[in-house]
């Protein structure tokens, strides 16, 4: 007789950006939520320690397993203390889900030199950081599953010239990280989002440019962080043992259409 299993028991997960930037649920808090109920105990890092201390009292309320722990994941030694913290409390790591990312707008013209270092420290060192200390430690139990957030802007131009450079690099970093660490037993996966609704931007969108984006794909629905949780979920199950390398958008369609959709799309948004 089959008998269900939470797809996540007995893993041990860290998820940078854990909290969430406004009201609601963002994509870190959404991951961090699926992966509890499914039975993982979760390590919740964000740099605002009380946005990670209202995603935990979620997953409290739930009963499900988890604890807070403050890092700027630019930040070598934060990255280090943060796994080390992971094994005193858990004795494990399974997962890491590395979810931390920002924009800024601009051109090679116009965007100055510390946003473009920030935006390449916050969207791509920050997972070198992590995963540098995370791996040993997943290898020592036979291995693990690491997702990196990338977007469809690092599939497609965008308005943003450091975050599609940012985001494209996210998924060059996933398939030589999954190269590398493959045989080691150590998953290395990536999911671009679409336009998505979140609380990161939701201040700059009013109800007819929601409607925009949501014509924008084939599907004309509007996705939400649970869409980029439930992806992430599946990357980091066993379900998808087998599966390395890949970046999977999550965008109702929207990259499978003419790339002038999207950059028409582009000029129009404000974020």
């Amino acid at each position: 007789m089959y008998e269900h299993k939470p797809r996540l028991d007995g893993k041990v997960a860290i998820i940078t950006g854990a909290g969430s930037s406004g009201p609601g649920v963002g994509n870190g808090k959404a991951a961090a939520l699926l992966f509890a109920r499914e039975g993982a105990k979760v390590l919740l890092v964000d740099s605002v320690i009380d946005r990670a201390q209202e995603t935990l009292e979620v997953i409290q309320e739930e009963g499900g397993e988890a604890s807070v722990f403050e890092a700027n994941v630019i930040n070598d030694s934060d990255c280090q203390q943060m796994v080390d913290a992971c094994i005193d409390r858990y004795g494990r790591l399974d997962i890491l889900d590395n979810n931390v990312g920002i924009s800024r707008r601009g051109t090679v013209l116009d965007i100055s030199e510390a946003d473009w270092d920030h935006v390449m420290a916050v969207n791509v060192k920050s997972i070198v950081l992590c995963s540098k200390y995370a791996i040993p430690r997943m290898v020592e139990t036979g291995g693990g599953s690491i997702i990196n957030i990338s977007s469809i802007a690092g599939l497609r131009a965008h308005s943003s010239t450091p975050y599609t450079t940012s985001k494209a690099a996210v998924i060059g970093l996933t398939m030589t990280m999954a190269a590398d660490h493959g045989p080691d037993g150590v998953r290395v996966n990536c999911i671009a989002p679409g336009l998505v609704y979140s609380p990161m931007v939701a201040p700059r969108m009013d109800d007819d440019l929601r409607q925009v984006r949501r014509n924008a794909a084939p599907l004309r629905t509007e996705g939400d962080s649970w869409d980029i949780g439930y992806a992430a979920l599946y990357l980091a199950s066993d379900e998808a043992r087998w599966v390395n390398g890949i970046t999977i958008p999550v965008d109702a369609g929207l990259t499978a259409v003419s790339p002038v959709t999207y950059q028409t799309l582009s000029q129009q948004q404000r974020y």
